[in-house]
C-alpha cells in the first residue's frame, strides 16, 4: 500500500496509512470536538475509509450528534490519542484527526463549522468559509463553493 500520508498516536501502538490525501479537511468548533480535543476545535481530515488502513488497538466512544447521528471516536486505550471519527450518516468515510498525521503539511483546512460555538479565544480563520453549524447533510456542494470563492 503507497501510502499519500501516515499517522500514529502518541505512543505509537496505533498506526495508520492513507493511499489518498483528504478530500475534505474541516474545523469543527461543536462542543464534542471541543472537550475530546481538549482546545478549542478540532481538525479532521475526511477519507474513503478504503484509502486508509488502521493497525494497532483503539478503544472506541459513540456519541450522538446534534443530528442524531452517532459519531464514533476511536482512540488508543494507552496513550488517549484521538486517532479518526465515524459518522453514522456517512458509512464510506473516515475523519482522521489532524493531529494524528505524521505529515502535517498534507492537511489543508478548508472551512470551519459549529464555528458560533467557537470560544473567543480560539480565533477562526477569516479566509475559510464559516458555518455557525453544521451544514445540511448532502450540501458538500455548498461548502466547496464557499471554498472555492
Amino acid at each position: 500500500m503507497e501510502s499519500a500520508f501516515t499517522g500514529s498516536c502518541l505512543c505509537g501502538n496505533v498506526q495508520l496509512k492513507s493511499t489518498m490525501k483528504p478530500q475534505m479537511t474541516a474545523h469543527c468548533h461543536c462542543d464534542d470536538c471541543r472537550k475530546s480535543s481538549g482546545t478549542g476545535h478540532c481538525t479532521h481530515a475526511a477519507l474513503l475509509k478504503e484509502a486508509v488502513e488502521v493497525t494497532g488497538e483503539l478503544t472506541f466512544f459513540d456519541k450522538p450528534a446534534d443530528s442524531g447521528n452517532v459519531v464514533t471516536r476511536g482512540f488508543c486505550p494507552t496513550c488517549g490519542s484521538a486517532v479518526y471519527s465515524l459518522n453514522s450518516s456517512m458509512t464510506d468515510l473516515i475523519f482522521v484527526r489532524a493531529s494524528a498525521v505524521d505529515q502535517p503539511e498534507v492537511i489543508e483546512p478548508q472551512v470551519n463549522v459549529y464555528s458560533s460555538r467557537a470560544p473567543s479565544w480560539d480565533e477562526i480563520n477569516p479566509k475559510l468559509p464559516a458555518f455557525p453549524e453544521m451544514p445540511p447533510q448532502g450540501s458538500r456542494d455548498v461548502i466547496e463553493e464557499g471554498v472555492s470563492s
